[in-house]
């Protein structure tokens, strides 16, 4: 393996980064911590008809949240700069006419509506229109035109594309880290135009001069970008940078949740799930579209979620901070198959970071949440508390739902849980319970566990009928953590207080 590990990710400024782009820039981000490299941000706007404002920096943005901070990049520093394509204009046509002098490319002076009647008479028949070794030489371009007559057609600013010319008929052999050894026939490829007749290069060519000049080691991207591969390789083969060419690992897409085609922002409308880490706004028409943060993923949380969706760490383990990805992470462990998205198991990954977090951290973030309910509390019960909810909640904005009734008591009961509960001995057994607990001292949760079983087991009472009936009066509804801990917190005369309210509301 090439010692000066340098892995890019190339994102376009075309909208909000999307999770498998995300995905994306974290696979490249392990690998090169992996081996001591660097990972690099390279924005790709040479297609300035795309181009939408903000999304720059939302990429950025979105990076930093998820702690993949670039070593080089725009308003990162970097001694292979500028790290913007269009900040790069000037140099990719030098390497264009560099192919066209060698004879791997050619002008082509096709209008589009040209082009446009072409494509039309091909499909009145029912063929496709590719502008390949078959048809060039018919066509307007350099290939059957003397030099002297291409000349005047630039001098007379006639616009013109530059397209790469395949050699008809050859076998290109690929190699890709993922998927293996790739072989192509030319015959199957179009003459891709590199360089535009607005003076920008092409993705095709930008990405490979910028590649060679920026020294990247290893190319990996999503496997949308297979089909240019051969365009890619026969590229360096004609500059004659063959040594100079990176390694290839194309990633298997991320997948709908039913496993059938490409997840997609529309997915995330209709399943009710985010598909960008952060929330974006559509400059076009003030459309917002939610990101994992704002609905309360932790961006650890999400890492782990998508180190997952294509890649296996050989081992029975799920949860995985940053720097024990990066120790584990083998491209050779990407699998080539697509990985279904689960939302489910999405919400399951945060609960799971949550529960990994410092309790210094869960303090915060508890207090804050309880002060905006109005609800100030001692560093004596936030110790007691964030240990009691902490599993209960999968993401920090449901801190209040799982506790609201730590502080106050209820003023409904859910109807269905009387339904179900509330027989017509309940009233009685709830009033004798609760003069037992009048008379517990000490009154903690050990003491009250014993109180509370106690009677229970002299009564001949059935366990769950009593411990369901009374979640009932202390919370209204059937959730909350263990009932003795909830009592122990919230005190004797409170629990008595409302087990009285409760049996006279339910009651009547």
């Amino acid at each position: 393996m090439n010692d000066n590990i340098r892995v890019r990710f190339a994102p376009s400024p075309t909208g909000p980064l999307h999770i498998g782009g995300l995905r994306t820039a974290l696979f490249n981000y392990l690998f090169a911590k992996k081996h001591n490299g660097a990972f690099i941000l390279r924005i790709e706007d040479t297609d300035q008809t795309r181009f939408v404002p903000g999304a720059e920096d939302y990429i950025i943005s979105s990076l930093k949240w998820c702690g993949l901070v670039p070593d080089e990049g725009p308003g990162f520093g970097g001694s292979f700069g500028p790290y913007r394509q269009s900040e790069r204009k000037a140099q990719y046509e030098q390497y264009a006419l560099q192919l066209v002098e060698a004879g791997h490319a050619y002008y082509a002076f096709d209008t589009p509506g040209e082009l446009d009647e072409l494509r039309k008479a091909h499909e009145s028949k029912g063929a496709t229109f590719v502008y390949d070794a078959r048809i060039r030489e018919s066509l307007s371009n350099s290939l059957n035109m003397e030099a002297s007559k291409v000349k005047e057609l630039i001098e007379k600013g006639i616009p013109y594309v530059i397209r790469f010319r395949f050699e008809p008929d050859q076998e290109i052999v690929m190699e890709d880290l993922v998927r293996g050894e790739v072989v192509v026939s030319t015959a199957t490829l179009d003459d891709k135009v590199l360089f535009k007749s607005d003076g920008m290069p092409t993705y095709h060519l930008a990405n490979v001069v910028d590649d060679v000049l920026m020294a990247i080691s290893h190319v990996i991207r999503g496997e949308e970008w297979l089909p240019s591969l051969p365009l890619h390789v026969a590229l360096y083969k004609a500059f004659g940078w063959e040594h100079l060419m990176p390694a290839f690992a194309h990633l298997p897409l991320i997948l709908k949740p039913n496993g059938k085609g490409k997840l997609s922002k529309r997915d995330g409308e209709q399943g009710g799930f985010p598909v960008f880490p952060l929330e974006w706004t559509d400059p076009k028409n003030g459309a917002v579209s939610p990101g994992y943060k704002e609905e309360g993923y932790l961006p650890e949380a999400c890492i782990n979620l998508l180190a997952l969706l294509g890649w296996n760490p050989g081992s029975e383990q799920e949860l995985f901070s940053l720097p024990e990805l990066i120790k584990e992470f083998q491209l050779e462990k990407v699998g080539k198959s697509g990985s279904r998205f689960d939302p489910e198991k999405s919400k399951w990954f945060n609960q799971q970071h949550i529960g990994l977090l410092a309790d210094e951290v869960l303090y915060s973030a508890f207090s804050r949440e309880l002060e905006e309910h109005g609800r100030a509390v001692s560093d004596e019960e936030l110790q007691a508390l964030v240990p009691l909810i902490k599993p209960r909640i999968g993401f920090l904005h449901e801190i209040w739902d799982q506790s609201w009734f730590f502080f106050s008591a209820p003023d409904s009961y859910d109807a269905n849980v009387v339904k179900k509960r509330w027989k017509a001995d309940i009233p009685e057994k709830m009033a004798l319970l609760a003069e037992a607990i009048n008379s517990c001292e000490p009154f903690d949760a050990a003491s009250l566990e014993a109180k509370v079983k106690g009677l229970i087991m002299e009564k001949e009472w059935g366990m769950g009928a009593i411990m369901n009936a009374w979640r009932l009066l202390l919370v209204g509804a059937a959730k909350g953590p263990g009932l003795f801990d909830l009592a122990s917190f919230i005190g004797k005369e409170e629990v008595v207080a409302r087990m009285s309210s409760g049996i006279e509301k339910i009651t009547i």
